[in-house]
């Protein structure tokens, strides 16, 4: 019978019991230093890129990076900051639309589902306007999701339409409420989560995937851009695949508002703001390959 008193203890069971504790706080320490990592390299970037002037002074940023393996924020800057939503509001006006269908007040049918699949994937205003008039239109709507989902609305503004000429400058939302929402979305908190899901995964150009060099091929991606001549941002959830034939989910938020019109060079300024974006895709997968078998 092994005597209790540990200074008796075999000395290979001692060498075993040191070498897995060092192992087990070792791996822990790891991981944290890995998450803290991708924050403090995406602030590492975002200030050298407006060191240089491609980040001006007056352009306020967002980011959010969500592990949902671990159930930790990778990154967290400015999540609670009120910026411009652009089309990154277009999801809860899904939301909205659904929450009705289940009450029963609304019916999804074939022409919903059409001018839905439309605001989700070509992110048509028209469309768009539609939905929302079928919810009452932006105060009504509001009303609605911060009555029945508060906790995804603390910075929510639906104030307007989409104007013809697509500038809309007055809703808004924030990095960390667009967090909260994919996370109740892919969990299938939400009603009709599948389905947003579904029309969210649709074929399109983004700025977490497409063009981000280090995101493998076959990471699935389910995101709404927002573009106006004050905001270029990305919303959506990514799917990972591990070598291990497991998945690995994990949120990304990214939201770049100006304070003035970018339209005498729109075009130049949204395709290097979408870029930041991309970059910042990047380390948000090389981090998340540092944490799991990628």
């Amino acid at each position: 019978m092994m005597s209790r008193n540990p200074k008796l203890l075999p000395f290979a069971f001692v060498v075993l019991l040191v070498a897995l504790s060092i192992g087990f706080f070792g791996s822990t320490s790891a991981r944290a230093k890995s998450s803290g990592d991708v924050e403090a390299q995406v602030e590492r970037y975002i200030k050298s890129l407006r060191g240089r002037g491609v980040i001006r002074g007056d352009e306020r940023t967002s980011w959010l990076v969500y592990d949902f393996t671990t159930g930790k924020k990778l990154v967290s800057i400015n999540e609670n900051s009120s910026l411009q939503a652009a089309s990154m509001i277009k999801p809860y006006l899904a939301l909205a639309f659904f929450h009705q269908v289940k009450a029963g007040k609304l019916v999804y049918g074939p022409k919903s589902k059409r001018h839905m699949e439309l605001m989700i994937q070509k992110s048509n205003n028209e469309s768009t306007n539609w939905v929302m008039q079928q919810t009452g239109g932006p105060a009504a709507t509001q009303a609605l999701l911060k009555k029945h989902y508060p906790s995804l609305c603390h910075h929510l503004s639906l104030v307007e339409y989409i104007p013809k000429n697509g500038r809309t400058y007055r809703n808004k939302g924030s990095a960390g409420d667009y967090g909260r929402f994919l996370n109740a979305l892919w969990c299938g908190h939400l009603p009709q989560s599948k389905e947003i899901l579904r029309m969210m995964a649709l074929p399109g150009r983004d700025r977490l995937y497409t063009d981000a060099k280090r995101v493998p091929p076959g990471t699935r991606v389910y995101n709404k851009t927002g573009s106006t001549a004050m905001c270029c941002g990305d919303m959506g959830i990514l799917v990972a695949k591990g070598k291990n034939g497991k998945s690995y989910p994990y949120i990304l938020v990214g939201i770049i508002d100006s304070q003035r019109k970018n339209q005498s060079n729109y075009g130049s300024w949204i395709s290097r703001r979408a870029d930041v974006i991309r970059e910042v895709s990047n380390i948000a997968f090389l981090g998340m390959k540092r944490i799991h078998p990628l």
